[in-house]
């Protein structure tokens, strides 16, 4: 009719072919953007398998590896095979990290991503230089249950300004290096748990492969917070992830199998560690190195204090 204004219609495109930009399609509760809508995400059996392999292997395998193999192959004054394992987690560990947020049904901040990579590999290179020396002092008598200056290979150091440059060297190691290296790891999980919600229900599901790798994952994220001291930071990004769970219900939206799977085995190392603090929790001399109200013994320190005094037992009788 004339004097009416012509309705258009909703633009056809092929199925498959990109959408485009900010377009409005019908629905129940009316028009909603493309850019809104979920995505579904399959369980990433390749990558967390991936990680939770070499998590093992290169972290937690290297003061293992290097303890263990001959020290006539890796002199004290060259790279032992645990910094070999180092670079290697340097290396592979950032690529993993993209590769997941890839596969993010949700577009994250790609800026945000960026810079906590580069921060991550800043700071676990230089956890590589600290801990190298570090863990080499152990076959020179260094006590890790001891504090820098009660060791006895280190308080008789002359001239004792020697001192203050083993105490910047664990500052490096053991503060700068593990908040460089684990704030950026944990954010960019975190970045990458908010994009594992969904509306389907059925989607809320783990496979089989899922609850065989949530051991194993929960049981190195236990290794991390302790040896790493990161408690507070590892609590933090828990209640984070407890808060957005409980934001995101109240949408009618549930975790996919990718997010059960973070958020399950974050559950389960706060309750391994919780284990771990009860067994220690009368342990005076691993009080003393960690006094305070959050006391969470390290487990090189632990095994410093009790293990090798032990496999020094056997080797003597």
């Amino acid at each position: 009719m004339q004097g009416t204004a012509r309705r258009r219609p909703f633009p056809v495109v092929a199925p498959g072919a990109p959408q485009p930009a900010g377009t409005l399609y019908p629905g129940r509760h009316g028009a909603v953007k493309n850019e809104d809508t979920f995505k579904t995400s399959p369980f990433h059996l390749d990558l967390w398998f991936y990680f939770t392999l070499q998590n093992w292997v290169l972290d937690f395998g290297r003061p293992i590896a290097m303890i263990i193999l001959p020290l006539e192959w890796f002199p004290l004054n060259k790279p032992s095979a645990g910094d070999y394992f180092h670079m290697a987690y340097n290396v592979i560990t950032p690529f993993l990290l993209l590769k997941l947020i890839e596969r993010s049904p949700k577009t994250l901040p790609r800026s945000m991503i960026y810079v906590s990579i580069i921060m991550f590999v800043m700071g676990a290179s230089i956890h590589l230089v600290g801990d190298s020396v570090n863990h080499r002092l152990i076959f020179s008598g260094y006590q890790h249950h001891l504090s820098v200056r009660e060791n006895p290979i280190i308080k008789n150091l002359k001239p004792e300004t020697l001192i203050d440059s083993f105490e910047l060297l664990y500052y490096y190691d053991e503060y700068l290096g593990h908040s460089m290296w684990y704030i950026p790891f944990f954010l960019i999980l975190f970045i990458y748990f908010t994009g594992c919600f969904t509306p389907v229900e059925e989607e809320s599901r783990m496979p089989v492969a899922a609850l065989l790798l949530m051991g194993p994952s929960s049981l190195y994220y236990w290794y991390l917070v302790t040896e790493g001291q990161i408690f507070i930071l590892y609590i933090f990004t828990f209640f984070a992830m407890m808060a957005l769970v409980m934001h995101q219900k109240r949408k009618g939206l549930v975790l996919d199998s990718n997010g059960l799977f973070l958020f399950y085995s974050f559950i389960i190392t706060l309750v391994l560690i919780a284990l771990w603090v009860v067994w220690l929790w009368n342990d005076k001399i691993l009080r003393k190195k960690y006094p305070g109200v959050i006391y969470i013994p390290e487990p090189w320190a632990f095994y410093t204090l009790h293990m090798s005094n032990l496999h020094a037992a056997k080797e003597s009788f």
